[in-house]
This record gives C-alpha cells, structure tokens and sequence, in this order.
C-alpha cells in the first residue's frame, strides 16, 4: 500500500519503472484522442468539476489509460471524495503511475502520470481516507471503464 511519504520520495528522487513504455507522435495522439482528452492528457488540462463520465460511478470494474490500455485504478478503490472528479485511494500497482511535483496554477500539487505512456491522469493529495490517506484525483477523460461482470457487458 502506497502512503503520502512514498508518493513524495517518488516525485522528488525516481519514479518506479514501468511495466513497459508506449510512445507516439503528437500526430498519433491527436489521431487517437478527441480534443478534450488531448487538451487533457497530453497538454495537462483539466475537465470540469462534477460534469464529467466516472465523477458518478461505482459499479466493479477497472479503470483503464484511454493512451495505452494500462489497467491504472480498480473500481473497489474509488470513493465519494465530493471533489468533483472521480476519486481512487490507491492504484493499481505500485508501478504503473508516476509523480512529479507541479506548482501550476499558484498551487503545490503532486501531479499524476500514467508511467507507460506519460499521459497527464490528474494529481494526488494526503487527504483521502485511511487507511493510506491518499486521493487520486483524476479526469474521467483519461479513463476507460472496463466491466468487471458478464451482464454489466450486455
């Protein structure tokens, strides 16, 4: 389980290595994703607040990079954080998302990336429930929800 300190030393010394690595052009990006997941994911964008496709779901399931297919986050992770973005306490492996420390915005934040394809997911704070204490903010455009049910398919 990951907790606050561990994101830190992440984003200050070395993410861990990925599970393996996705690279495309910006032509192939922009082929692949709309505008609002480009402007998203690869300019560092951000959706709005409560208006987007998973700040509402909790069905099972696995939340997949819409850049490369990596499973990021399992839907028994994610929580009702009211933030207005879906919420996740912990992600799917200890490998497969990287941190890098941004004061955009006039804000310390710890930026989230996905660690195959570098893709901007969101950003992690140390005021999600116990017992890790993190919260994964993340835009629903850089998601895909994959059901975890034969009938949740139909």
């Amino acid at each position: 389980m990951l907790r606050w300190i561990d994101v830190l030393k992440f984003a200050k010394y070395s993410n861990p290595e990925p599970p393996h690595r996705v690279e495309k052009t910006d032509a192939e990006w922009r082929a692949l994703l709309t505008p609002a997941q480009y402007h998203v994911m690869r300019e560092q964008g951000t959706e709005p607040p409560y208006r987007n496709a998973y700040c509402r779901v909790y069905e099972p399931g696995q939340y997949r990079c819409r850049g490369c297919g990596s499973v990021l986050f399992d839907a028994g992770t994610k929580y009702h954080a009211i933030s207005g973005w879906p919420s996740f306490t912990q992600p799917a492996a200890r490998n497969i998302v990287k941190y890098a420390f941004d004061d955009s915005h006039h804000m310390q934040r710890i930026e989230v990336r996905c660690n195959v394809c570098d893709s901007h997911l969101g950003h992690v704070f140390p005021d999600g429930p116990e017992p890790a204490g993190l919260r994964y903010c993340i835009n629903s455009e850089c998601l895909l929800r994959v059901a975890s049910t034969a009938a949740e398919l139909e």
